[in-house]
């Protein structure tokens, strides 16, 4: 720690010489050991408490410039500054700030803290319903798992209360009169800067205006906000990047974010992941990986996640009667083709992707995986096709690669997992739906009618077909998984003590909290604990959600027990070596069938209508040659050859546990 201590009345003297004014020399206190410090501030007026650290490292600047650090042309009221810093050309003043060690603030009209202020934590954020109801307190602490139970658990009164008191109780430890920036902070070519706590390594580079907001930055991942950049009442994430003229009011934006290209936002909160270019976002609740990239792209008054937005895809939430109240949902990883249209409210199922203008209010959570493609102002459904779909299983690939985390304390509980509990019990619902359709309309129907959407004959079929190929595929995963150290030749009593539960906890229904996958169970258990008072601190909140993340497998496994009774009719208690022999030839078929369909579907993107536009001038053999040049060929294609990789493992490991389980 610096120990400051009082200037000589030489040092005044040498500081006057420099053309340094203050209007109290004895409130100027510094550490310099020599006078290598003192020459070089120069040109400074000092008012107020002022502590200044030692000078005596050099900056390179870009370009490889050097520069050597100390305060020029800058007035510092009531500010600390640590060793080795280089401050100069403020075009107004610094006020009422700690700045640490080694930072570099060139180029700024104003920094300062205008009162006491929290730095934008306790800020109320109308996700949402923009007429207000579901506001959301950020906090640097804000998981997506909290902000989800404070936005959408209003039917539990006692529970949203004791939560924005523990959120406002988290902002207020942030609250002084006195802003902070941390260690290795670089702030160049920037506007005004108000109200503003800033931390370690961040970099700010033109910024344009900035009030009453936290830059959670850290050396493990440090913060980038860019050039024309304005934002108020915001908290910013660590790793997260935020530049190009972007326009943020009311917004949370969560670790390893990127907002570009002038995207613009009010009253919206972005977890973990996101991307944001080009378009607008107002009152919505972007979970992890929500993107959307396009200018024409309006995201308004829905909740999102692993979601990707189409080129001109929109929402209405007003219907010109009551205002702006409407809401809607897209459940994980669902995503909108160019030029799509949701007239909320609606609700669209997990991994389903919404093409054309759709205006009857839908609601088909029930049935994942599909599409739902607008047709003469009809909304269409094809159950379950886009489980087959290549898409789909590229992002769920990519997904955990694109995960840009670097800090080690991560905020939000993010499962990939495409295939769990909480997909599988909607298949198991939607094949029961689609059955009943089928009983209660006659086989011979042309058309079904479900939920303000139609679906044909051979889409109803072919539905039920895909729901039992999943969750076969998904059982037979988690039996296999339970098996795998089964030695060869096993009893059948040692098969049941492998197969037998460790915990009673995962029955019953599972819920996705933005992210994170866990049965209902554990939540309700969870929000009694907070509405009780046993959980008072956001912190307690989000180990509670890390510890549900990290439990996961072995809960699913006692929900898929019960599922593996249901489904196949065989009591896992009493199972066979013969009965799991059956399973996995089941999930054999069911595995390797559907990378076939998905192998099928990529052979699509290398057919003769895909090569249009290749081959500028050329024959038919100089456009397959310039697609392949380009492409390359489909054998050769990383996805296509992963397939075929998935197949043969697959099928290996089935051969081998179907090997141990022979007599």
């Amino acid at each position: 720690m610096n120990t400051y201590r009082a200037l000589t009345a030489g040092e005044i003297q040498q500081l006057e010489e420099n053309g340094c004014r203050s209007t109290d020399w004895t409130r100027v206190r510094v550490n310099w050991t020599n006078d290598k410090s003192i020459r070089n501030v120069c040109d400074a007026k000092f008012s107020g408490d002022v502590r200044l650290g030692i000078f005596e490292k050099e900056f390179i600047l870009p370009g490889g410039v050097p520069c050597i650090c100390g305060v020029r042309h800058a007035h510092l009221h009531n500010v600390t500054i640590g060793d080795n810093c280089l401050i100069r050309k403020v075009g107004e003043y610094i006020a009422n700030y700690q700045i640490g060690s080694d930072c570099l603030i060139d180029n700024i009209d104003i920094m300062a803290v205008e009162g006491r202020t929290t730095f934008g934590a306790g800020t109320e954020v109308s996700v949402l319903n923009e007429t207000g109801g579901r506001e959301v307190v950020i906090t640097d602490r804000l998981s997506s798992q909290t902000a989800y139970i404070m936005a959408l658990y209003r039917h539990r009164k006692g529970l949203h209360d004791k939560l924005a008191e523990i959120a406002r109780r988290d902002a207020a430890r942030m609250a002084s009169g006195t802003g902070s920036i941390g260690n290795g902070v670089s702030i160049r070519n920037c506007g005004t800067l108000l109200d503003v706590r800033i931390g370690d390594f961040a970099k700010l580079e033109g910024v344009r205006r900035l009030r009453n907001g936290s830059i959670c930055s850290n050396a493990d991942a440090p913060v980038l906000i860019g050039s024309g950049v304005m934002a108020e009442d915001f908290i910013i994430c660590s790793g997260a990047s935020v530049e190009d003229g972007v326009m943020l009011n009311r917004c949370f934006v969560g670790q390893a974010t990127k907002l570009g290209h002038g995207y613009s936002a009010s009253d919206s909160l972005f977890f973990s992941n996101c991307q944001g270019e080009n378009g607008e976002a107002c009152a919505i609740f972007a979970g992890p990986f929500t993107v959307t990239h396009h200018k024409s792209t309006l995201l308004i008054a829905g909740m999102y996640s692993f979601m990707n937005a189409g080129s001109g895809s929109n929402q209405s939430n007003h219907m010109y009667k009551l205002g702006p109240i409407h809401q809607g949902t897209l459940e994980r990883g669902a995503k909108t083709a160019s030029d799509s249209y949701i007239l909320w409210p609606a609700r669209v199922g997990a991994f389903s992707l919404v093409m054309g203008r759709h205006v009857t209010h839908s609601d088909t959570s029930g049935l994942p995986f599909s599409y739902l493609i607008e047709k003469n102002n009809t909304t269409y459904l094809a159950p379950g096709v886009n489980l087959r779909s290549v898409g789909t299983i590229r992002d769920a690939q990519k997904w955990p690669k694109r995960d840009a985390r670097k800090d080690p304390d991560r905020l939000d509980q993010i499962n990939y997992n495409l295939l769990s509990p909480y997909t599988i019990q909607k298949m198991f619902k939607g094949r029961k739906t689609l059955m009943n359709l089928k009983y209660a309309s006659g086989e011979l129907s042309d058309v079904y009618s479900f939920h303000s959407t139609k679906i044909t004959n051979s889409a109803l079929v072919k539905g039920i077909g895909f729901y039992e190929t999943g969750i076969k595929k998904f059982l037979g995963n988690s039996l296999i998984k339970r098996l795998e150290d089964l030695p060869a030749g096993a009893s059948d009593e040692q098969i049941r003590a492998l197969l037998k539960p460790t915990t009673e906890i995962g029955h019953g229904d599972w819920v996705d909290l933005s992210g994170l996958i866990a049965p209902k169970s554990e939540i309700k258990a969870l929000l009694g604990k907070i509405e009780d008072g046993t959980i008072t601190e956001l912190q307690q909140m989000n180990a509670e959600f890390a510890r549900m993340h990290r439990m996961y497998y072995t809960w699913e496994w006692t929900w898929a027990y019960d599922k593996i009774q249901e489904f196949f009719g065989i009591n896992p208690a009493e199972m066979t070596a013969e009965q799991a022999a059956d399973i996995v030839h089941q999930w054999k078929d069911a595995v390797i069938g559907l990378d076939w369909q998905v192998y099928e579907d990529a052979k699509k993107e290398f057919n003769l209508a895909s090569m249009t536009g290749f081959g500028a001038d050329g024959s038919r053999v100089e456009k397959e040659l310039d697609f392949e040049h380009v492409r390359g060929d489909f054998e050769s294609n990383p996805f296509v050859t992963a397939v075929l990789d998935h197949i043969e493992k697959k099928t290996a490991l089935g051969d081998d546990l179907l090997r141990r389980l022979e007599r």
